[in-house]
């Protein structure tokens, strides 16, 4: 009985030995680690902080998102990401095998029409100078001339000019149906709207687009078939000012700003070039349309030039402060 009371006793002192040792561990603080690179900090004294995203540079709205008018399969894709395309440069080409062979129909139809006009005129020219002689004749000589055969060439004059009529008209309407076939016939080729950069490019060769754009097996949504934007060296940032912060905004002639790159050390001065005085949900930035959020936001957009050594691209999020000058 005295020998399991000591071996009770000695295994208390070991487990408390245990504890002590392990209190003794757990209280020690690990040395932190060196940041790779510093959180941006305030540069302004009362400085205002907003959520921003890059943007191509653009006198109204922001990136220049191209959906096509018609649907069908791309046949061609003339540029790539990237590239930059000139005004009126085409971007990518549409099916139009079934709108060309009805454009052609359209016009051959037209040339039936001219053909009848043609014949059609020189009826009216033959049945005018009918008339002219018969009513010559009748004036010369009443006997000459029964007034059957004469009310007969007047009719025919009149049924030929009524049949001019009608073929210039029908000239008419498929001269206008077949404007209206050559215009859609062009929308078949998708063009640059404006000198700028293509962003991406959501479809290949094969691919079914439609005015809903084009179908992302990723995001299982329709994204714009093409994003094209201003050269990198014509940035922006959209800054993103939560609207309890927005009564802290400085006037327009006085806001000053700057950009920090997350991730980087990296800050840029920004120039105020717009605000957009309207507050809408904070979603932009996640990109979900049905996200519910109780924030608020009003959008502030600012100019920067993009340094040759800096990675900046549209659509990359920065931590933008403001500030007055």
């Amino acid at each position: 009985m005295k020998l399991d009371i000591r071996i009770l006793y000695l295994l208390a002192g070991v487990g408390l030995c245990l504890g002590l040792a392990s209190a003794y561990v757990s209280a020690q603080q690990p040395p932190s680690q060196t940041p790779v690179f510093n959180p941006a900090p305030n540069p302004y004294p009362n400085g205002i902080y907003a959520n921003g995203i890059v943007e191509s540079r653009q006198t109204q709205g922001a990136n220049i998102s191209i959906f096509p008018q018609i649907t069908g399969p791309i046949t061609h894709v003339f540029v790539g990401e990237g590239d930059v395309a000139k005004a009126g440069a085409p971007l990518i080409a549409i099916d139009d095998a079934v709108q060309r062979e009805t454009t052609e129909q359209q016009k051959q139809q037209i040339d039936v029409s001219k053909a009848q006009i043609a014949n059609a005129k020189a009826s009216l020219k033959s049945a005018t100078d009918t008339l002219a002689k018969q009513e010559k004749s009748y004036a010369l000589d009443r006997q000459s001339v029964s007034l059957d055969v004469l009310d007969t060439a007047r009719n025919t004059a009149k049924v030929a000019e009524t049949n001019l009529q009608v073929f210039e008209r029908q000239y008419t309407m498929q001269l206008s149906a077949y404007g209206a076939a050559v215009a859609l016939l062009r929308q078949y080729t998708i063009r640059a709207p404006n000198d700028g950069v293509v962003l991406s490019i959501e479809a290949a060769v094969g691919s079914y687009v439609s005015p809903q754009g084009a179908y992302d097996v990723y995001t299982q949504g329709y994204l714009p078939v093409i994003t094209v934007g201003s050269r990198q060296s014509e940035l922006e940032v959209r800054a993103y000012v939560d609207e309890i912060l927005i009564n802290r905004l400085p006037s327009a002639s006085k806001i000053t700003a700057r950009m920090y790159v997350q991730g980087t050390n990296i800050n840029v001065p920004l120039t105020f070039e717009r605000l957009q005085p309207y507050v809408s949900p904070k979603i932009e930035l996640s990109d979900q349309r049905q996200e519910q959020v109780d924030v608020r936001v009003l959008p502030v957009i600012f100019r920067f030039k993009k340094a040759a050594n800096v990675n900046v691209y549209p659509g990359q999020l920065v931590d933008v402060y403001i500030g007055t000058k």
